[in-house]
């Protein structure tokens, strides 16, 4: 077996299709497109590249077969208990002598770095995309989410990787009953006029990234030390998200007209681009607006979800979700809900999760290997 480097345009396309090979029987995997892959590699559209190191490499076997694939990177930003990097992007065929020649390569490679540790599989940017092996819930992946066969986490975990921390995705029927409880706490805010909410309007975008960024830096920034948001990031958030924002399910709360909740979601794109067959050229992009006219999306993604603290344990979250019910489920559009994983580290955010009456829908694991086996491995500390 030998790695080879990827460099050229040629190595970048072995790389990219070796995953037909590794799915061609899974009827549940949807090729990811190749161009949101790419720009993970590209220094000109990952700003990572300036602090950070990244490569990549595909394994052949010793008849020059490609069997497997995988990428390693030193992210300056990743600030953990000692240095460490990350491995991502990996596919395997069934073997794990393969898996180890790739693994042991990454290894070396990142303590020529000075890394202590290696995180996988992760992403060479953020926590929101690629992050994350599947180990339950093993049907179509939302739009960016890893997906991998069940035979993954075995070669994983016989090279050595340690569950790191939990990620739990959760999810429930949009056109089952809004739970009393939140029909109950809603009744009691709404003889407050004072309380109010709005979907988002395309037309409103300046106003909306203002209002989603005062409740996302006074509400979800917080948890865990995370980064504070400027209005012109968010805007360009919402700008890019535009042709793909249905008004209809993403919602702001306000009291006396300030903003104190948001609950933000998308369709699943995937829906649409698990047709385009990784492609996003010209035609695939007709394509994809011709079906999301007249396609088939029946699940919506809860993206981010915040109250304010000052509006905390006063139901606001019941209120805003059974005021966007009424909406949501009069559209009949969605039948399924899924939000984005949360770490098992982050007990105040499940607790959001299951004030939605939101059910586990799928794990996803971070596993981290420490080089130095002597050393004491402790998991991802809870939040407080």
């Amino acid at each position: 077996m030998k790695l080879e480097l990827v460099q050229s345009d040629a190595e970048k396309r072995i790389f990219l299709d070796l995953a037909k090979e590794i799915y061609a029987h899974d009827p549940n995997w949807i090729r990811p497109l190749d161009k949101d892959i790419e720009a993970v590699f590209d220094p000109k559209k990952n700003k990572l590249f300036k602090t950070g190191a990244c490569s990549r490499w595909v394994l052949y076997n010793d008849s020059g077969v490609a069997i497997g694939r995988v990428a390693a990177f030193v992210n300056k930003q990743y600030k953990e208990a000692q240095p460490t990097g990350g491995i991502g992007f990996f596919e395997c065929i069934q073997d794990f002598d393969a898996a180890k020649f790739m693994f042991d390569h990454c290894k070396a490679w990142l303590q020529e770095r000075g890394m202590e540790a290696m995180d996988g599989p992760i992403n060479f940017g953020e926590r929101l995309s690629w992050w994350g092996l599947l180990t339950e819930g093993f049907y179509e992946p939302l739009y960016q989410m890893n997906y991998n066969p069940p035979y993954y986490k075995e070669l994983f975990e016989r090279y050595g990787f340690q569950l790191y921390f939990n990620q739990i995705c959760f999810g429930r029927d949009v056109q089952g009953a809004v739970p009393a409880k939140f029909e109950e706490r809603h009744g009691k805010l709404s003889l407050d006029k004072n309380f109010r909410v709005r979907s988002i309007k395309k037309s409103e975008l300046d106003k909306f990234a203002k209002d989603f960024a005062y409740v996302y830096n006074k509400a979800w920034a917080g948890h865990g030390g995370g980064k504070q948001i400027e209005e012109r990031v968010a805007l360009k958030m919402f700008n890019n998200m535009k042709p793909v924002i249905d008004e209809s399910i993403t919602w702001f709360a306000y009291y006396k007209d300030e903003p104190i909740a948001i609950w933000v979601n998308l369709p699943d794109l995937n829906q649409w681009f698990k047709h385009l067959k990784g492609k996003f050229g010209w035609m695939q992009k007709l394509k994809f607006l011709y079906l999301k006219k007249f396609g088939k999306c029946d699940r919506f993604v809860g993206l981010v979800f915040g109250i304010i603290p000052e509006f905390q344990g006063q139901g606001v979250d019941a209120y805003l979700v059974f005021e966007a019910a009424k909406t949501i489920q009069a559209t009949k559009k969605y039948r399924n809900y899924e939000m984005q994983w949360i770490g098992d580290f982050n007990p105040k955010m499940i607790n959001i999760a299951a004030t939605l009456d939101a059910k586990p829908s799928r794990n996803l694991v971070t596993y981290r290997y420490l080089f130095d086996r002597s050393k004491e491995f402790v998991r991802h500390p809870i939040l407080k």
